[in-house]
């Protein structure tokens, strides 16, 4: 079956990083072919387009469900471009996202984490877009903010957090600020004791947002995921991100769905990191968190192959890590196309053998 992969080219580093990832979805490495079709979100484009090329590519991603995105710039002016995210979360229906921190080797995490994290967040809605104004002067003034929430996306990010905890054998865990929002962020937790319902199969434990960052501390041997409002997952991703030591080893992954069914329709991966300007051109940049959002976004496609080559992708990058293959970053020597080498190495090495064995 021909899988066709939409590709979003950006900006600086990002796009070189995009480059070097490509290479590892290429036929000869994963034994199959990906129909790769190709959109330039450069700044340069973008501008030149005002926006079009942005919307092409939401409409490509709608018609056959699959993405893989570089860092782009987004200008600070007003009147400019703004962010290309933006648009592309509102045009594809996309309404969570995913980003997962794990422990890489060689680098020591804080508070002893060693289990996987996913943070489950709502993608649009809350604080973002939300209505803002101010009233009266001096220290009389005052600000108000409108912020909205849907039950269906609530029913969305805790439906997905279970079927990934389940996929994961990981607890849920967390949530939004009920006691003191009962009426609002209680719409979010509602949802996420409903999912529970529907999959008593994982180990459900709910806890305040602010409860959650404490216990975080002391929950370093369970792999956990954690559903949230936007404006908290941003703010949690972050923390659980830092807490493995370095952004490198996460993907994030922005996820539509289409009807109840709560099955994914749309699936864009890509590096949470920017397009650090500094490291243009000099080879030095730590391809990982891009080559990671090709795995994550094979993982989530039809077949066989594309599972197996997912996995052998995530196995491979993080044991390229531990036998001594890093970049800079990671308090190593390794140039980013080296350390792409050594991926595609360990990736080719792992499929040839799993298919001598059967397995996969």
């Amino acid at each position: 079956m021909s899988i066709t992969l939409q590709v979003l080219h950006g900006d600086e580093t990002g796009e070189e990083l995009l480059v070097e990832a490509l290479r590892v979805l290429d036929a000869d490495v994963l034994g199959f072919q990906l129909e790769l079709r190709h959109h330039d979100l450069s700044l340069e484009n973008r501008r030149a387009t005002q926006n079009r090329v942005v919307i092409e590519a939401s409409h490509a991603m709608r018609e056959t469900g699959y993405g893989l995105k570089a860092a782009t710039i987004t200008p600070e002016g007003q009147g400019d471009v703004g962010s290309p995210n933006a648009i592309l979360r509102a045009e594809v229906g996309g309404t969570v996202i995913l980003r997962t921190g794990r422990r890489i080797p060689g680098v020591i995490p804080i508070a002893g984490v060693s289990a996987p994290i996913s943070v489950v967040r709502m993608a649009v809605g809350d604080a973002y877009g939300a209505k803002e104004w101010r009233e009266g002067s001096g220290d009389g003034e005052v600000a108000f903010r409108t912020e909205r929430i849907s039950r269906s996306i609530c029913r969305e990010v805790a439906e997905f957090a279970f079927v990934h905890a389940a996929r994961t054998r990981a607890r849920v865990f967390g949530g939004p600020k009920y006691t003191v929002s009962p009426v609002y962020e209680g719409l979010l937790k509602e949802e996420m004791d409903a999912a529970a319902g529907r999959h008593p199969e994982v180990e459900y434990e709910p806890q305040l947002i602010d409860a959650t960052y404490a216990l975080l501390l002391n929950q370093g041997g369970d792999s956990l995921v954690i559903p949230t409002l936007n404006r908290d997952g941003d703010c949690m991703s972050d923390l659980v991100l830092g807490l493995f030591g370095s952004i490198a080893g996460a993907e994030s992954v922005l996820i539509g769905f289409t009807g109840d069914s709560l099955t994914p329709s749309v699936v864009m991966a890509e590096a949470p990191h920017g397009t650090a300007p500094a490291l243009r051109g000099k080879n030095l940049a730590n391809p990982m968190a891009m080559i990671l959002a090709c795995a994550s976004v094979l993982g989530l496609m039809p077949g066989d192959e594309a599972r197996t080559a997912s996995r052998a992708i995530y196995e491979a990058v993080f044991e390229t890590v531990r036998h001594g293959t890093r970049t800079a970053d990671l308090g190593g020597h390794a140039l980013t196309d080296q350390f792409t080498d050594a991926v595609i190495e360990a990736v080719r090495g792992k499929l040839e053998v799993w298919g001598t064995l059967g397995v996969g």
